[in-house]
């Protein structure tokens, strides 16, 4: 038990900690030492997926403009996953065709460890903000920027080392996802407009024919 204890921990805060004081040493271990594994990505992301819905309905009352009535988990769970299909497919077609060095599994496991640090700044500081004044909020608004900076820190670092990229090409290959993940939004909506037009088409036809035979 103590030592599934000492490799939860070892997996789970110890590493993705060391990444994100030593990104260059960490993503080397990551890649080269194979250190990094898929499970603990997937349960970062996961554990993304429930802070939405954690933080949609336990934010301080004081700054929260959702109704808890309104909460619906799937959405939530649905938006991270299509957030982070778009990242990771598109930065991995960006890449292939930028001699990047990360395969498709690399650039996941990059992914779900920058979520790290929202993770775990982001559960206590939404319970924390259910102690605080209106004029103490800033503190809350604080350490939320404080979380989100160093997920996109780590995401930055994860994504020029695994690609063995420099810094201006690392900031265009994150253009060029952007880009990327932009035509893929467009063409699935364009997709399932088509889809839905092509079924009320097929409905309009079925009713005719029942309306005359």
């Amino acid at each position: 038990m103590k030592t599934k204890l000492k490799e939860w921990y070892h997996d789970f805060i110890r590493f993705p900690k060391y990444i994100l004081l030593h990104p260059f040493d960490g993503y080397e271990e990551f890649k080269r030492y194979k250190k990094a594994k898929l499970k603990v990505a997937v349960v970062f992301i996961t554990l993304f997926a429930f802070f939405r819905i954690f933080s949609f309905q336990y934010t301080g009352f004081l700054i929260n403009p959702n109704n808890p009535l309104d909460l619906n988990s799937l959405n939530e769970i649905f938006s991270v996953v299509l957030l982070v299909f778009l990242f990771t497919v598109g930065n991995w077609s960006v890449t292939t065709l930028m001699e990047g060095k990360g395969s498709y599994k690399e650039i996941l496991m990059v992914t779900g460890y920058a979520l790290f640090p929202l993770v775990i700044i982001g559960f206590p500081s939404v319970i924390l903000s259910n102690f605080l004044t209106l004029e103490e909020m800033a503190f809350y608004s604080l350490m939320m920027l404080i979380a989100y900076i160093l997920t996109g820190w780590m995401l930055f670092m994860g994504i020029l080392n695994i690609h063995q990229y420099g810094l201006f090409k690392t900031i265009l290959a994150f253009i060029a996802t952007i880009v990327s993940m932009s035509v893929m939004m467009f063409l699935g909506l364009l997709f399932f407009d088509l889809i839905q037009q092509f079924i009320a088409f097929v409905v309009s036809i079925y009713e005719e024919l029942s309306l005359r035979y």
